[in-house]
């Protein structure tokens, strides 16, 4: 048996509510890990090219999809299908960090159409 090592730099992406890392990324899914600062959340968005699962590590977080509003502890989690309004945020004094796998054909950064955003941005 062989045994083989993977060592890779994992870039961490700076935002207003806190980072994110891309873990993986092939045709047709992504794989992040993203911190949530405490009292901070995402923009309130939707997607129109991809559709996302999440998965919370870290923390307890609330989230929004649609009209379904959950609190989310470790191991809990949340399909976020395409199109669907969603939201994460963290009212706690402790960070959250999920694991976000999403899905599609098109998984860049520019796929958000934001519905409302704490930080000024469209």
């Amino acid at each position: 048996m062989t045994s083989s090592s993977r060592s890779e730099s994992i870039e961490r992406t700076e935002r207003p509510w806190g980072w994110y890392e891309i873990l993986s990324e092939v045709p047709g899914h992504k794989v992040k890990r993203i911190r949530v600062n405490p009292g901070q959340q995402l923009s309130l968005q939707k997607h129109l090219q991809r559709a996302e699962h999440w998965v919370v590590v870290l923390g307890q977080a609330h989230v929004t999809v649609g009209e379904q509003v959950l609190t989310l502890v470790p191991g809990g989690h949340m399909d976020i299908p395409i199109g669907q309004v969603h939201r994460l945020t963290n009212r706690s004094a402790a960070p959250v960090e999920i694991i976000e796998i999403q899905f599609g054909h098109y998984l860049g950064e520019d796929d958000i159409v934001r519905q409302g955003d704490d930080y000024g941005r469209t």
